[in-house]
C-alpha cells in the first residue's frame, strides 16, 4: 500500500529553506510531514546537483538546511548515481531538486533512469523540493538557457500541473513566452525570488512568503493572477 502523498515544495532560491514564518522556521513544515515515517528509522533525504554539474558547495547548504528540520542522514546523488546512490534514492524520504541548467539535469535524469525513480517515489510518499531549476523540473514543461522558446520547451516530471517560471519578476517574460510555447491551455505559476509554494495533492497552491502570479494566455491576451500567502498570526 502506497503511503499517502506530501505536498510538492517548489522554491525559487534556497533562502526560503532558513526563513521563519513569524517564531516558527519553514522547514519545521518538512519535520511535520516527515514525522511519520520516523517509525521506519532516521528519515533519509537526497540532493540531486545535477542541474549545477554537482557542486559541491550547494549540497552544504543543503544539508545546513536539512540540520534545521532534525535531519541529518543526508547524500548527494551525483549525475552518475552508483549502485548505493541508488539504493538510497529509492529508499529517501526527502528528495530536493537542485537549482542550476534545468536541461542539464533534465538529460542527467534520463540518462541515468531516475526520472522513473522520482516519479515513484512521489506517489510512494516522499516529499520533492525543487529549487529554481529543480522547481521548473516538477511542472510541465521546462526551457533551457538558451531560451523559452517553443524549439527549447521539453517536457518534464509533470507532478505540478502548470509550467513553473522562478525570479524573474514582474516581467515574467521567459515564463510568458514559454506558456504561449506550451499551446492552448497551459498554465505558468511565477514565483519571485525568495519566495516558494506548497502544491498539495488535491492540487491547492499555498504561497509562501512572498506572492506568486498565475499567468494565462487565452483569446491573444494575458490573464494574470495574484495569489497571496496565507495572513501570519501572530
Amino acid at each position: 500500500m502506497r503511503s499517502p502523498r506530501k505536498p510538492l515544495f517548489l522554491l525559487a532560491d534556497s533562502s526560503l529553506l532558513f526563513w521563519r514564518s513569524g517564531d516558527k522556521p519553514f522547514l519545521e513544515r518538512l519535520r511535520l510531514l516527515t514525522d511519520a515515517d520516523l517509525a521506519v528509522g532516521p528519515i533519509r533525504a537526497a540532493y540531486l546537483g545535477a542541474s549545477n554539474g554537482d557542486e559541491p558547495a550547494f549540497f552544504d547548504i543543503f544539508t545546513a538546511a536539512m540540520e534545521l528540520a532534525g535531519i541529518s542522514h543526508c547524500r548527494m546523488i551525483p549525475s552518475r548515481p552508483t549502485a548505493e546512490d541508488r539504493d538510497w534514492l529509492a529508499r529517501a524520504h526527502v528528495i530536493l531538486l537542485a537549482g542550476g541548467d534545468p536541461l542539464l539535469g533534465w538529460k542527467s535524469f534520463q540518462e541515468n533512469g531516475l526520472e522513473a525513480v522520482l516519479r515513484e517515489r512521489y506517489l510512494d510518499g516522499a516529499v520533492l523540493m525543487g529549487i529554481s531549476a529543480g522547481a521548473m523540473q516538477l511542472g510541465t514543461r521546462a526551457w533551457s538557457e538558451s531560451g523559452p522558446g517553443p524549439e527549447a520547451l521539453f517536457p518534464v516530471l509533470g507532478l505540478a500541473p502548470f509550467l513553473v517560471g522562478v525570479h524573474e519578476q514582474p516581467d515574467w517574460t521567459e515564463l510568458k513566452r514559454a506558456v504561449r510555447g506550451a499551446g492552448p491551455g497551459a498554465r505558468g505559476i511565477g514565483i519571485p525570488a525568495g519566495g516558494g509554494a506548497l502544491l498539495h495533492p488535491d492540487q491547492t497552491l499555498e504561497p509562501m512568503r512572498h506572492p506568486l502570479v498565475e499567468l494565462r494566455y487565452e483569446e491573444g491576451s494575458w490573464r494574470e493572477t495574484p495569489l497571496f500567502p496565507p495572513r501570519v498570526l501572530r
